[in-house]
């Protein structure tokens, strides 16, 4: 498996097929056009720098950005109600959860998370390999918060997004602060990692990513 970082929450995980969460088209961030053609896109919510479905996908390429199960091409996803602000929603709206299982890891990506979960959607998600996780609030889970949900989740690897990285517009909080409350291992992993899943150590850690 390969988990690639073009920049703010887009991921790209390639497997037997390819799949790309959230993504951008470059410009109206100040960063780079994300360079993938998916298989599946998964989007969080209708904002402008996480759906653009159209930069990484074909006439063949299934899109999701809908609560509930899905199963598509041998992949189990699993989308989840949040909110992209600490009152309910009602300044930025929802956003969508996904808990996907590809090559057997199982993956949660929070989109622009801005509140704790409760016990029962902990529940739901049950255990969890690889967390995507938002740390540079303002828009998203703060340092803080950021650190109290990966307690909260007890992922294997952390995966910070959606921190100021060069070039970046939005005005966000850089991925320090929440390294230094996590207190977790730090793996630099470049702009992209390749793995199995025997390769996944047997502590908990912090991939972080170069941009």
């Amino acid at each position: 498996m390969r988990i690639t970082w073009h920049g703010h929450s887009c991921f790209e995980i390639n497997d037997t097929i390819d799949l790309v969460v959230d993504p951008h088209d470059g410009v109206s961030l100040g960063l780079r056009r994300p360079d993938p053609i998916a298989d599946v896109v998964l989007i969080s919510h209708d904002h402008f720098d996480h759906n653009r479905a159209d930069i990484v996908s074909t006439d063949g390429t299934d899109i999701i950005n809908t609560l509930g199960q899905h199963s598509i091409r041998d992949i189990d996803i699993l989308g989840v109600e949040a909110c992209h602000d600490k009152k309910r929603g009602s300044v930025r709206g929802k956003v969508v959860m996904y808990r996907f299982v590809i090559g057997g890891i199982r993956c949660l990506h929070v989109g622009d998370l801005c509140h704790s979960l409760s016990s029962k959607v902990l529940k739901t998600m049950g255990e969890i390999d690889i967390l995507f996780v938002p740390v540079g609030g303002t828009f998203t889970l703060d340092a803080n918060e950021a650190a109290d949900l990966v307690k909260s989740i007890k992922p294997l690897i952390t995966i910070p997004m959606h921190y100021r990285i060069p070039g970046l517009t939005l005005e966000i909080d850089p991925v320090a602060p929440f390294l230094k409350k996590c207190g977790i291992p730090v793996l630099r992993v470049g702009d992209a990692i390749d793995f199995i899943t025997e390769d996944l150590p047997d502590h908990r850690e912090i991939w972080l990513f170069d941009y």
